[in-house]
């Protein structure tokens, strides 16, 4: 017939079948045209943008539009369309995403460096997720995508990742966390680098809804004094009941010793004695760090002995001291001159 026959779309409309597709440009053929009273489809989390002559013209929300010259003011001046159109016209059509793309990835491709007020300077490494969605979609398309078919989350992420890392390095170096509290400071460092990069996504007709910190690789030599400090602090406030233990245990083998009691364990009979008063400490409380300890109590009114007594300081009676058997370790009372438990000669 010697002419092509031209396509007039009546509905316009895009399913994003995809979870990565921030821009898409409606397929126009070079023989589609848009006829007068056509409907543009806009689905919610999108926004739909007729580009004209490579200029941005209208912007559409949300909803069925129907387009006539009523709700085309931008694109009925570029065209010079003074009292409406009766002819189907030609325009591109540009759905955006403006959606939330979460999941997205950062991370430190090396390690940064670090000046702590303990280790010194420091090198480490990060990584986390973030979310973001496009807010102005005509400035998204004016820096970013242009007139390219279609944008996706890919071509941005390497961008991203270079606006995110040089931030965090400065949260980190202006933040003055030391390395040893950083494990315990995620949210507020990734609060610290959301606030940073936020003028950079705005620039872009972007915001970041989310950023997180899920780790910081710390150089070895930190991570172990981390360690330590952990191990200290889970024996903080225990360290009388783990003396006590010890202490039990070491008077408990030395009894069950073949060899005869603490003196066949290798122990004299003063270092018994003093193995017993350490249990009494322990036992009693007895912290005070008494330059003059307490070595038992008075026979006859009870009251604390101080080492080395001869009388009693409560009613001046003779300290009655027993001796110990060298043999079995059993305690042999004064006078007696043979053992009650062993009967070795004293």
């Amino acid at each position: 017939m010697g002419f092509i026959r031209r396509q007039l779309l009546k509905v316009i409309k895009w399913d994003d079948p995809t979870k990565d597709t921030i821009v898409y440009r409606y397929p126009m053929e070079d023989r589609d045209e848009i006829m007068n009273g056509c409907q543009l489809i806009v689905q919610e989390s999108q926004v739909a943008l007729l580009v004209s002559g490579g200029q941005i013209a209208d912007v559409y929300g949300p909803g069925e539009h129907k387009l006539t010259t009523n709700n085309m003011p931008i694109l009925t001046h570029l065209a010079s369309w003074k009292y409406g159109f009766d002819s189907p016209f030609k325009a591109d059509v540009y759905y955006v995403n403006t959606k939330q793309f979460i999941n997205m990835k950062w991370g430190t491709a090396s390690k940064i460096a670090m000046r702590d007020d303990y280790f010194g300077l420091i090198r480490v490494g990060a990584r986390g997720t973030y979310s973001f969605q496009v807010t102005d979609a005509a400035q998204f398309m004016r820096e970013i995508f242009g007139t390219n078919k279609d944008y996706r989350t890919s071509a941005l992420v390497e961008y991203f990742k270079s606006i995110i890392v040089s931030n965090f390095t400065k949260v980190i170096g202006e933040a003055k966390i030391s390395a040893i509290d950083i494990p315990a400071k995620y949210i507020e460092i990734g609060d610290l680098v959301k606030v940073e990069i936020s003028d950079d996504f705005d620039k872009l007709g972007l915001t970041c809804a989310a950023f997180y910190v899920e780790s910081v690789v710390l150089p070895d030599v930190v991570e172990e004094a981390i360690d330590k400090r952990a191990s200290t602090g889970a024996m903080h406030g225990a360290i009388d009941d783990y003396t006590r233990i010890q202490t039990a245990d070491a008077i408990r083998d030395a009894a069950q010793n073949e060899g005869g009691g603490l003196v066949g364990a290798g122990v004299g009979i003063g270092v018994g004695a003093a193995i017993g008063q350490t249990v009494a400490n322990s036992l009693n409380g007895n912290h005070n760090g008494n330059s003059n300890p307490v070595t038992g109590a008075c026979a006859d009114c009870n009251t604390p002995l101080p080492q080395g007594a001869k009388f009693c300081p409560g009613c001046g009676k003779p300290v009655v001291t027993n001796s110990f058997c060298t043999n079995c370790g059993n305690q042999v009372p004064q006078g007696a001159k043979f053992c009650p438990n062993c009967g070795k000669q004293i």
